[in-house]
C-alpha cells in the first residue's frame, strides 16, 4: 500500500527500530527492494535522488514504482531524497511520490529554514511528508579535505529550532557519517544523536549508511535514528550478481537479472534485519 513517510517512521520511531530508504533506480532494483519487504512483511521506503535521475528520469522511476508501491501488501513509502531544486520537489509531488526531501543544507541557515518551511506548507496541503537537513552530509570524496569536520554536525538546538519553525516531519543529521564508501573507519556522535533526537521529538535520518558496521547502525536505532539511506550497498550488489551470472554461463541480459536481483535481496534482507523492521507490519 503506497503511504507517506509519517505512516512509516512514527511506528518506527515508538517501536524503536529503523526502516530502510533504499534507492531504486531501475525495476529489478525496486523488485529486489519490494519482494523483499513482501517476504519479511517489513515497511519500507524506496525511491530515488536528484543526483541520480541522470541514470532513469523521475517521470520513469515514477511510472514503475507508484504503482508497485500500490499494489504492495506492506506500507510503502514513495520518496524524493535529496531533492536540490525546487522544480524537481514539485516534479515529483506531481507525478505522486508520497514524501519529498528538500535539501537546502548548504544554504544559509534562515534560507534554509525559510525555504523548507515553505515546502512544507505545499506538501502537507497535499498529505506529503518533508525530510529536511541540518548541517551537512558530506561526500566520502572530500574525506580528510575539512580541517575540523564536526564544524558541519548538526546542532542539537538549531535542530530543535529548525524542527519548530519549518514543521518538517523527519530531519536528516549530520553525525560523522557521509554518502558513498568510507575510506576510513566512520566515527559516528551517537550522543548527539540522542540529544537532538530529546530535543526534536521527531524520526531523524541517518543518510550515508551503506559501509557503517552493524554496531553503528544498532547504537544509532538505539539513539533515534528511524530512517536509514542505503543505495551504494544494493548498487554494488547488483553487479557483483551480474559478475555470478556470467560466470555461471548466463549469455544473455534476461539469464542475468535473476541473479541480479538475488543478490541485492540478499542485502536488503540483511539491512531490515539489522535496522528491526521484520515482522512491523
Amino acid at each position: 500500500m503506497l503511504v507517506n513517510m509519517n505512516d512509516i517512521l512514527l511506528p518506527a520511531k515508538k517501536g524503536s527500530y529503523g526502516v530502510g530508504f533504499f534507492n531504486a533506480v531501475n525495476v529489478e532494483m525496486a523488485r529486489a527492494i519490494l519482494e523483499t519487504a513482501e517476504e519479511l512483511r517489513s515497511p519500507v521506503m524506496v525511491g530515488t535522488a536528484e543526483v541520480l535521475l541522470p541514470a532513469m528520469s523521475l517521470e520513469h522511476v515514477a511510472e514503475y514504482l507508484i504503482p508497485m508501491a500500490q499494489k504492495a501488501t506492506i506500507p510503502v513509502c514513495v520518496h524524493y531524497d535529496h531533492g536540490l531544486t525546487f522544480d524537481k520537489c514539485m516534479e515529483a509531488l506531481k507525478l505522486g511520490f508520497t514524501s519529498i526531501m528538500y535539501d537546502c543544507s548548504t544554504e544559509s541557515y534562515e534560507n534554509n529554514i525559510a525555504k523548507v518551511a515553505e515546502m512544507v506548507r505545499i506538501c502537507h496541503g497535499m498529505g506529503v511528508t518533508v525530510e529536511g537537513e541540518l548541517g551537512h552530509v558530506g561526500d566520502n570524496e572530500g574525506a580528510g579535505m575539512l580541517a575540523n569536520p564536526s564544524d558541519y554536525f548538526t546542532n542539537p538546538d538549531a535542530a530543535s529550532d529548525f524542527v519548530t519553525r519549518t514543521g518538517v516531519d523527519s530531519l536528516a543529521v549530520a553525525v560523522g557519517n557521509a554518502h558513498g564508501d568510507y575510506k576510513f573507519p566512520p566515527k559516528l556522535d551517537f550522543e548527539r544523536i540522542r540529544v537532538i533526537s530529546e530535543r526534536t521529538g521527531i524520526p531523524l535520518v541517518l543518510h550515508g549508511g551503506s559501509g557503517l558496521s552493524d554496531s553503528d547502525f544498532r547504537t544509532a536505532v538505539g539513539e533515534g535514528i528511524c530512517k536509514i539511506n542505503i543505495f551504494t550497498d544494493i548498487d554494488k550488489a547488483g553487479k557483483r550478481g551480474i559478475e555470478a551470472g556470467l560466470a555461471a554461463g548466463a549469455k544473455t541480459m534476461m539469464g542475468l537479472i535473476p541473479y541480479e536481483i538475488d543478490a541485492m535481496k540478499e542485502v536488503v534482507k540483511d539491512k531490515m534485519t539489522l535496522f528491526g523492521s521484520v515482522g512491523k507490519v
